[in-house]
């Protein structure tokens, strides 16, 4: 009796759990659908070449497209060797029963779980005004950098920990030092763990808007920026820029940006999943 019952519930619970899936693929497609119905008539060539306008039919989205760019990468130049290290050294080199190393890796978590506005309020009162970068590149991916630290930093000391211990003695009893065993041995069992979570931080930083409109992303820029002192904008702000007007020719051209920026999300985590495969054969073998 106890064994049906205990059946049942667990068909009920996969059943449940299957409908859930189904259900937001669907709600997915849907809004997909939707978005290339409605964007699919501006995506051209053109569309990413030309610079923005106040007329639909000249806007593009080349600004938007290399200011993205532009952040996306300062800002893993900044957060990942950053992010990596830290995690290195709380794992690997700091005393695990510190008080002090344990308020570090509680306010670490904590600092994860922010909403990214906040990040947005530190950026301006730290870059924009006490450094005075200005409404730059460089003070919004130093912005963003700050929002994505903590999730690499997790993430790569759960993937550090998940390192086998054999492997650490095997390499010590060869007469390895500890810088060598964690750079030759440790690391590259790892980098697997450590890829995925720069893969969901990269993720993150194309799609954050508000902290970059409160450092100061411009919802219009009619040039291209040059180096990271420029100012600058980005595909969430050009969107949200377009989606805001009542026009509806300007919706179909967010439509049109939404489009983009999911072209550019999915090629740039294609790669990063091509290099953490790499990373996972190299430790098979």
């Amino acid at each position: 009796m106890k064994s049906s019952k205990r059946q049942i519930m667990n068909s009920a619970f996969a059943i449940s759990c299957k409908a859930v899936t189904w259900m937001s693929l669907v709600i997915l497609a849907v809004l997909l659908f939707h978005i290339f119905k409605q964007g699919y008539e501006f995506l051209s060539f053109d569309f990413l070449q030309n610079l923005p306008s106040r007329k639909a039919h000249k806007a593009g989205i080349k600004t938007a497209l290399v200011g993205t760019l532009w952040v996306v990468s300062l800002t893993a130049c900044f957060a990942i060797p950053f992010g990596v290290a830290t995690a290195i050294y709380l794992q690997e080199y700091a005393n695990k029963k510190s008080l002090f190393i344990r308020f570090i890796k509680i306010n670490i978590a904590n600092l994860a779980g922010m909403p990214s506005i906040i990040y947005g309020l530190l950026g301006l009162t730290l870059f924009v005004r006490y450094f005075g970068f200005d409404r730059s590149i460089l003070a919004g991916s130093l912005t963003l950098a700050l929002l994505v630290l903590p999730v690499i930093i997790i993430t790569s000391i759960e993937a550090i920990k998940a390192v086998p211990g054999s492997i650490r003695y095997a390499a010590f009893a060869m007469g390895a030092r500890r810088y060598q065993v964690v750079l030759g041995q440790v690391l590259p069992a790892a980098l697997p763990g450590i890829m995925t979570g720069i893969i969901l931080s990269i993720s993150r930083v194309i799609g954050e808007t508000a902290p970059l409109l409160i450092v100061g992303a411009m919802s219009y820029v009619a040039f291209l920026p040059e180096n990271a002192m420029d100012m600058f904008t980005v595909l969430p702000v050009q969107i949200y820029n377009w989606a805001g007007r009542p026009s509806e020719d300007f919706h179909s051209l967010a439509a049109a940006g939404i489009i983009v920026l999911l072209g550019v999300l999915f090629s740039m985590n294609f790669i990063a999943v091509i290099i953490r495969k790499k990373f996972q054969r190299y430790k098979s073998e």
